[in-house]
């Protein structure tokens, strides 16, 4: 068990200080956390953790909101444990643009963690999410509980433990990335798990694309998970952009968001084998109904007026397989997807 934490800085040195360019893409980590801990607060689902990262907003989400994100945890969380099970946990798995995830805390909980857990976002944010961990035991002592060493490798911009890493990186920066990651024992021989909520659409197509083949190329075994938007030319999708774009936050990869098929297909030109997709609210439709029932506890879902779509420029999820071996794995979705996903 781990005897002892070096003394963390938390000083943000020049070269990882604030980029103009990328203040506004930081500021969307505040707003989902706390649109996620809303929605906690009402009961839509379970996360005790969520509350030591984010403050409770005073004001009111819309109900569309609160069901989105709804959705929008339960059908990701279906996706990471199918694929922890199916695997027995013998994987890793790679949350790009985390910002104040909370999945690693859960899982543990549940007895799915994987031989690694690994988050990545900017500089920035992990340092603050680094300051909430150091301070708050309740998230500190589930990390050193499973270290065996003597000493946490933790400072301002990285955490480093057997089972957790932090990373503060730029995923446009593919060498440094793959360089921090491999420094925190990343395998490219385990089944690799790699999950994007949100990041991708903040990026050049060009930026985008090379992450996507990176990561096709670096992982003997691989699944991607992609949560972003999609039908962004309809009038909704072009509100979406105007008020980010009001923001300072501009949506640089907006145009591979058209339509599901066009997100399909840029998975499978970087490298994939094979690509689905489905949009949120078909999704939604195909959640457990106890979970939904459990969610509607005392008439929640219903009581709560508001318009069936669920958010903003019709969210959806993709999600991409490969794999170098002769075996691959099947996974069981609760949904339809291609059963050699993995060959």
């Amino acid at each position: 068990m781990a005897g002892s934490l070096r003394e963390p800085s938390f000083n943000v040195s020049a070269s990882t200080s604030c980029d103009t360019d990328d203040e506004g893409v930081r500021g969307t980590c505040e707003d989902a956390s706390m649109c996620k801990r809303f929605a906690v607060s009402l009961g839509y689902w379970h996360d005790p953790y969520i509350q030591h990262f984010v403050r409770l907003s005073k004001e009111r989400k819309a109900p569309e909101i609160n069901r989105g994100y709804f959705a929008r945890v339960h059908g990701v969380g279906q996706l990471v444990k199918a694929f922890l099970q199916k695997t027995e946990c013998c994987c890793q798995v790679l949350n790009l643009g985390a910002g104040m995830d909370t999945t690693f805390w859960k899982l543990k909980d549940e007895g799915l963690l994987p031989s690694k857990y690994f988050e990545v976002d900017f500089p920035m944010i992990v340092t603050r999410k680094l300051h909430n961990i150091k301070c708050k035991p309740v998230l500190l002592n589930p990390i050193v509980e499973l270290h065996s060493e003597d000493t946490l490798q933790m400072d301002g911009h990285m955490l480093d433990s057997k089972r957790y890493a932090i990373v503060g990186a730029d995923l446009r920066d593919l060498s440094e990335l793959e360089e921090k990651l491999k420094k925190c024992n990343m395998n490219t021989q385990l089944p690799t798990l790699l999950i994007t909520e949100c990041v991708l659409v903040y990026m050049t197509p060009e930026q985008s694309a090379n992450l996507l083949k990176w990561a096709a190329r670096s992982f003997d075994t691989a699944m991607f998970i992609n949560y972003e938007q999609v039908n962004m030319g309809d009038r909704f999708g072009q509100i979406m952009i105007e008020n980010l774009r009001r923001r300072q936050c501009d949506l640089a990869g907006v145009e591979t968001c058209k339509s599901l098929e066009s997100q399909k297909e840029r998975l499978l030109a970087s490298g994939w084998e094979t690509a689905s997709a489905v949009d949120m609210m078909e999704l939604y439709s195909r959640l457990p109904r106890a979970e939904v029932s459990r969610s509607e506890g005392g008439n929640l879902l219903i009581t709560e007026a508001g318009t069936t779509r669920l958010s903003g420029g019709d969210p959806a999820k993709q999600w991409g397989g490969r794999s170098h071996q002769s075996t691959g794995y099947e996974v069981v979705f609760p949904f339809p997807v291609p059963s050699d996903l993995f060959k």
